[in-house]
């Protein structure tokens, strides 16, 4: 495809990446930077775009999750009480080219197999949930806000499957989990380095208007149970794509 037809069709995109991610509860960060791969845009505007669509989303989806009570609030602050300051540290330093494109591109693939081996299970039935040691929680935080701030992702891609398998919160209260620890953690990555908002793009109005549009409505399509597991799994190939065109430089 003509690279500047495929920035033009970037804000469709990122519609309907917003609107997969956030009928899991996600904001979509990993699915943007993909796609901004993919369309040749330099990290240095990829990582502030990726966050700031990020808030958009992920402030939707924690008030959607507030309101139905599926927001665990005596679990969350301990997990931001280790990530917030991982990410604002690592969101911080300044990381060659050389070994953000690699990690970045793990990370996607990560992300690219949750979404195609765990689609499914993000529909799961309720467990017996029992939240996790504060210092547990603390700890988990930090260590995906590393990557997280790293990378200019929110981190919930890790931060939710965990939460699952340990059996720290239902399916539908981790999920709202990670809406609230996306959020904090954009916000967090976006002060670390402030400087990166000038290097925006000027398409950003409108791309944030499309994502903000896929979160309304995916979240509504996850709240009804809607199975969009087709559709994530090929926006996990897209990202095995993106991840390959990052390592082959």
């Amino acid at each position: 495809m003509d690279s500047a037809l495929f920035n033009a069709l970037l804000p469709l995109a990122f519609f309907a990446v917003a609107l997969l991610y956030s009928s899991v509860g996600h904001a979509g960060a990993t699915g943007y930077l993909a796609l901004m791969a993919l369309a040749g845009l330099a990290p240095e505007v990829m990582r502030p775009t990726a966050l700031v669509l990020n808030l958009a989303v992920a402030s939707i989806a924690v008030v959607r999750f507030a309101r139905a009570n599926q927001l665990p609030w005596h679990t969350l602050p301990y997990f931001l009480l280790g990530s917030i300051p991982a990410t604002y540290l690592a969101g911080s330093l300044e990381i060659p080219d050389e070994i953000y494109r690699p990690l970045l591109a793990a990370v996607l693939i990560a992300a690219a197999l949750r979404l195609a081996v765990r689609a499914h299970s993000d529909a799961s039935s309720e467990r017996t949930a029992l939240p996790p040691r504060r210092f547990v929680a603390a700890l988990v935080g930090s260590v995906i806000g590393l990557l997280a701030g790293a990378t200019g992702t929110g981190g919930g891609v890790f931060l939710t499957p965990l939460v699952i398998a340990r059996r720290w919160a239902s399916t539908r209260a981790a999920a709202g989990l990670s809406a609230g620890f996306i959020l904090a953690n954009s916000i967090a990555g976006l002060a670390a380095r402030p400087a990166s908002l000038d290097l925006l793009p000027a398409t950003l109005p409108l791309a944030l208007a499309a994502a903000a549009a896929g979160g309304l409505i995916g979240s509504e399509l996850g709240a009804r149970r809607v199975s969009l597991i087709t559709l994530r799994r090929l926006l996990a190939a897209v990202m095995a794509i993106a991840a390959a065109r990052l390592l082959a430089g």
